[in-house]
Parts: C-alpha cells; structure tokens; sequence
C-alpha cells in the first residue's frame, strides 16, 4: 500500500498496567479491538493458530483485532497494555495479518507505552485481566467518548505514539504487504463512498458517477485496483461491519441486515454464510461469545 493510500486511524480505548496469576487462562478468546503488550516481569504464553507464543520481559506483542487467541499464566506476569480502533476507509492494514506478533522493545516503544499511559490516567477497567466481565458495547462506547473529554494536546500526543507504536509491526517480516500497491484517487474516493453509505441501496452506476466514469470503465478499473468487483466489495464492506454489531450490540439480525442495505434478512444471512463460513447466529454464538476486552 502506498503511504497516500494508507487512511487507517488508531483511536485510544483502554490502557492500564495489571499484575495476574495462575487464573489468567482464558481459552479461544477473541477481542473487536487492537492491543499492544509489553511485558515487564513474569512470563506467560499466547496460543494462536495452533502457534505458541512465550510472553517474556524485554519483548512487545501486538494482536490485531478479531484475532483469535489463548492466553496462559502459570505462575506470574505483570504487564502495560494498550486497546484502540483501528478506523479505515481503504480496509484494515491487518486484514491479511490477523496473528500475533512479536518484536524485541526499544526503549523509544517502552517510552511511547509509559507516555501513553501517563496522558491517559482512568483507562483501565476494575476487572481487566478477566475477559468474561463486561458489556462489550457500554465499555466501548464509555471509553471512546473519553477521547473528547482529555486535553486536545494530550489527544494528539496519543494518536502519534499509537501510529508510531503500529508503525514498528509494520516493519517486521511477518507482515504481509498484500495490498494493492497503489488505489487510483477516483477509485478510492468510490470507496469512500460505500464506507459511508453502507446502509444506502448503491449501484455501480452510483459509484460511476463518483468518479465521473461509464459504469462499465469503472467496473474495470475496480477490478484492476482492488482483485474484485465493485459490488462484492461492498458485500465483504457490509459483512466486516456486520460482524462487528454481532459482537458489540445486542441488535438482532433483522436489525443489522436493515442497517447495512441487504434486501432482507433472509439474504443477509445467505451472504454472510458466504463470505465468513458461518451463519449469523454461529457467528454471535461461536466468535462473539468469546470477546475479550
């Protein structure tokens, strides 16, 4: 992805420093947000796609959002953790890269940690080495509005050390640069067109005329800068956001498919099967079930 086309922005949620033991072991646990560790003392381990991972001092962890893992503690740990959003418009950065990972820390990334944690006193939950406890969509709710009752200069600090922290997974070998190279700028305003306008009944027509194209030039250019064509992009669109009400709001399906444009629910239903492998009820049942926080 070239830098222009990167429009990924990473909003605060939580961060706190916790101490846990032996009852830290939570199996299949899933979160709808990003979070940086850095361990400082104590050891403990994350199982992710059959992959162990040893939690170790002197290294830091990102785990992208809704990716799922096991986390293991058998004696002691103690460490400083950071929850955010990703908000994006070209696509996640991590939708290709949902694994740990795992980078030896700098002093600037334990420095950026400790600054964070400092400009954003309050951000930790009571209960926050238990996944179990809370009301997913109340705390995400609750803790981004805080975003708007901090400092404007402390906000912005914030935001620069999170892309400054995300910038350093990005530059290890693990992540996979799968993106487009480069999104032509009338097709990415196309694009920004359907992120916005998830819920509105869309044609290529419509997004021809965003870019001032015949539908059927349009349709091809798509297809040349993105590998698919201009309608199964919004699907997969729809079905991301789709997943996400199912694991933070208790709307029912009827709700979620009227939201986001499908025709009905019976529908919605029949492309979500599609694109994820499940329906929507094993999908809240199986994923949403499992979110950790």
């Amino acid at each position: 992805m070239n830098t222009i086309d990167c429009k990924s922005t990473f909003t605060l949620l939580l961060t706190d420093y916790v101490k846990v033991n032996k009852n830290w072991n939570y199996k299949n646990v899933t979160s709808v947000f990003s979070r940086i560790i850095y361990i400082d003392e104590g050891e403990g381990k994350l199982i992710c796609n059959h992959q162990e991972y040893v939690l170790e001092a002197g290294f830091i962890y990102f785990i992208p959002s809704f990716t799922t893992c096991s986390y293991v503690c058998e004696h002691y740990l103690s460490h400083y953790y950071i929850c955010f959003l990703e908000e994006f418009q070209l696509g996640s950065l991590f939708a290709s890269n949902r694994k740990v990972f795992k980078i030896h820390a700098a002093e600037t990334d334990m420095a950026s940690m400790m600054k964070i944690f400092k400009l954003n006193p309050g951000r930790g939950l009571n209960n926050s080495n238990n996944p179990k406890t809370y009301e997913i969509d109340k705390v995400l709710t609750t803790y981004y509005n805080l975003n708007n009752t901090i400092p404007l200069f402390a906000y912005m600090e914030t935001c620069g050390l999170l892309l400054q922290l995300v910038s350093r997974f990005l530059q290890s070998p693990l992540f996979l640069k799968t993106e487009i190279n480069h999104i032509d700028s009338k097709i990415a305003n196309a694009i920004f067109f359907m992120q916005n306008h998830l819920g509105s009944s869309i044609s290529v027509s419509d997004l021809a005329k965003t870019a001032n194209y015949h539908p059927d030039h349009f349709s091809r250019l798509f297809l040349k800068n993105t590998g698919v064509r201009p309608l199964d992009y919004l699907k997969s669109k729809r079905i991301e956001r789709s997943q996400f009400l199912l694991a933070t709001t208790d709307m029912s399906f009827y709700e979620i498919a009227a939201e986001l444009g499908f025709e009905s629910q019976t529908y919605f239903s029949r492309v979500f099967k599609k694109l994820t492998g499940f329906t929507p009820g094993q999908y809240k049942k199986t994923i949403a079930g499992r979110l950790m926080i």
